[in-house]
This record gives structure tokens, C-alpha cells and sequence, in this order.
């Protein structure tokens, strides 16, 4: 019997070469590119969590820059004084708030189911009054009005206040990320056009 070679080409010889992967390696591979997919997401959902929460530090500072701005203005310019309660002052300013015989009222909302419910306000008028509000800081968890005489005692009359000062904790809330706090102690604002006592 004659014996038959076979001769491989080139061609045929590159083919047998290539092979696929196995099933191991297509295991290991997705099991790494598993990982690498669970470390990209765990770190953008941080990055958006972060932000979120920046945003939040961020908007609940303007409010409370802006309240506090106007509510300083108007107690360096205030004549007198009046101590509602520890959330609720009324001052009188000269030449301002015409409409009201010169008295403004700034406080808290702590009234359960009012639109301004948990709002650092101001509204023209006493504290009875039923003008429109202009709201400054939303969701203010904790709040009291300090009031303080010329010696830096704390004072306990309208007749004795001379400095006002602010303190309160404003948190804001979402689903995703953890709840923002920010507690506040203004400055000692001086009632500068008031006599005391």
C-alpha cells in the first residue's frame, strides 16, 4: 500500500492556529469588564450625588445671605422695637414702610399648613398684618431672635434691646442624597437710630 501524505499550505496552517476563545477566558474577561463597569458607575453616581448636595449648600447660603442682608438694613435704620416673641420682632424704620406707619415685621412661620410654613418673612405692618409676605429662607428647621442691651447683656425689654442677632438651621431634603443642614448665627446687628436705656 502506497502511503499518502498530506501537505499543509501556509493558509491552512494559520487557520488551525486561530482559535477561539474558551469558555474560561470569556468568564475572566466578563467578570473584569464587570467590575470596571461597576467602579465607572459607583463613582458617577458619586459625582451626581455630590453635586446635588453642592447645589443645595449653595442655594440655601443665597437665601440666607439675602434675608439677612435686608433684615440688616432695616434693623441699623429701626427707631424702636418690639419683641413678639423669640421668632417674630417688629421694627419701626423711619421713611420706610409709609403704608404701615413705618413698622415691619420679620419672623417664622411655624404654622402647620400655611404656604409659608417653616419661611424666614418679612411683611410689612405688625405681626397681625395680612400684607403679602416676601419670603427670604425656605425650609428654616430651628430659628429664635437674640436680643442683647449696649453692654452686651442679654436683654429682657423692648426699652433695654440695642443689638439683634439671628440664629437658626435651615436643611433641605432630597431622595437620593443625604439631607443638607446648615445652621446659621448671624452677625450682632446694632440698632443705631434707637435710645436705649
Amino acid at each position: 500500500m502506497a502511503s499518502t501524505t498530506t501537505s499543509t499550505t501556509a493558509p491552512e496552517r494559520a487557520a488551525r492556529g486561530r482559535r477561539a476563545f474558551t469558555l474560561v477566558e470569556v468568564l475572566i474577561g466578563a467578570s473584569i469588564g464587570s467590575f470596571v463597569l461597576l467602579g465607572i458607575l459607583s463613582t458617577f453616581l458619586m459625582l451626581g450625588r455630590s453635586g446635588v448636595s453642592l447645589n443645595n449648600y449653595s442655594a440655601m447660603d443665597a437665601q440666607t445671605r439675602k434675608g439677612l442682608e435686608d433684615f440688616a438694613q432695616d434693623v441699623r435704620m429701626a427707631s424702636a422695637i418690639t419683641f413678639n416673641s423669640t421668632t417674630s420682632i417688629t421694627l419701626t424704620v423711619p421713611d420706610n414702610y409709609t403704608s404701615t406707619s413705618n413698622q415691619v415685621t420679620y419672623a417664622w412661620d411655624t404654622t402647620t399648613g400655611s404656604l409659608t410654613y417653616h419661611y424666614f418673612y418679612r411683611v410689612p405692618g405688625t405681626a397681625a398684618a395680612t400684607s403679602p409676605k416676601t419670603t427670604y429662607i425656605a425650609n428654616v428647621a430651628a430659628f429664635s431672635f437674640l436680643r442683647y442691651d449696649r453692654l452686651n447683656v442679654a436683654a429682657t425689654t423692648d426699652a433695654a434691646t440695642k443689638r439683634i442677632q439671628i440664629s437658626m438651621t435651615v436643611s433641605t431634603a432630597n431622595r437620593t442624597v443625604v439631607t443638607a443642614t446648615d445652621t446659621t448665627i448671624s452677625a450682632s446687628y446694632i440698632l443705631r437710630n434707637k435710645t436705649s436705656s
